[in-house]
């Protein structure tokens, strides 16, 4: 049986790192948000007497990647066969536009994509995955959900939807063709007082609250914020370049995603967005304008005016 699932990008919309764990990883509160710039994924795949997993990678970032056991995708595959105790051939295809080391979640989404699309193909719930997708990666889980808006705890791993109200900005996305190594960035960071946390999560609940009553996006994006900034944009002249670029030209917000490189903003409309993401290429900045998933479905249900991974309408996902 042969599916294609999108897999979307997320970027955070707030981040704050609220402790740190005895095994070294870092507590977060944060908002993620899924945006139709995606990767698009086909597996095919059916029980056989020994298993077989081969990989493709196409698309303008697959020849970044590994084709082999050392990428996510196939390691997914891999647990979703342990898991299930299943032999099979997989054969599957990823047509790569999602940025890699990017801070939009990419390798995450594919990962959790190929866990769910095997269990439409053999039958699974995909429910009983979660944990098998927490281990591939603190992000996976994320993707296995298909709300568009999810408040993120823990590790990242402890998600509750948010269901948004009203018409939704568009965003603009700025990769400034850098990587930026998660590791590096919370080595660097300096975990913040107790005061500045309940200060921030409380700024957290009430932009969760605006974005539920569909309240204006004028109103709520002051609200934003990503701690670990602080830990890049001194250091990685790219990234702060890009940042003050969109500053210049759209001030009133700017924001990196997750511990980086992108840079985003958020603007009123579609027309907008694109005149915002041309300028920004017209300076060297590779520009994405993107509109927030309304739910993420099978490519086969999905309008197909995104189909490329880089539509700009407000449809389904």
């Amino acid at each position: 049986m042969r599916k294609t699932r999108f897999c979307p990008a997320k970027i955070n919309l707030f981040l704050e790192v609220t402790g740190k764990l005895p095994n070294g990883y870092h507590e977060l509160s944060t908002l993620f948000a899924k945006v139709d710039l995606g990767d698009t994924l086909t597996v095919e795949a059916q029980e056989a007497p020994e298993t077989d997993i081969r990989l493709t990678l196409t698309g303008p970032v697959g020849h970044l990647l590994q084709s082999d056991s050392s990428n996510l995708v196939w390691k997914a595959a891999q647990s979703f066969l342990d898991f299930f105790q299943l032999k099979a051939a997989v054969s599957m295809t990823l047509d790569k536009h999602i940025p890699t080391g990017a801070g939009l979640g990419g390798g995450s989404s594919d990962a959790a994509g190929v866990l769910l699309t095997l269990c439409e193909i053999f039958d699974k719930d995909p429910l009983l995955l979660l944990d098998t997708a927490k281990r591939l990666g603190a992000d996976v889980p994320l993707f296995m959900y298909p709300d568009t808006f999810l408040k993120g705890e823990g590790i990242g791993e402890k998600l509750t939807p948010v269901t948004a109200g009203g018409t939704l900005p568009y965003v603009v996305l700025a990769y400034p063709n850098t990587v930026v190594p998660t590791k590096n960035v919370f080595a660097r960071l300096r975990l913040p007082g107790e005061a500045d946390v309940l200060t921030n999560l409380s700024k957290l609940d009430k932009l969760i609250s605006y974005v539920q009553q569909g309240v204006p996006f004028r109103e709520w994006k002051g609200l934003l914020f990503n701690r670990l900034e602080e830990c890049v944009l001194p250091i990685d002249d790219s990234v702060r370049r890009t940042w003050l670029e969109i500053q210049a030209k759209n001030s009133d917000l700017v924001l990196m995603s997750g511990s980086g490189s992108t840079v985003f903003t958020l603007v009123e409309g579609k027309e907008q967005a694109q005149q915002l993401a041309s300028q920004l290429r017209s300076v060297g900045c590779a520009c994405f304008p993107v509109a927030f998933c309304r739910e993420v479905k099978n490519v086969n249900n999905r309008n197909q005016n995104t189909s490329n991974g880089r539509g700009t309408s407000q449809s389904v996902c």
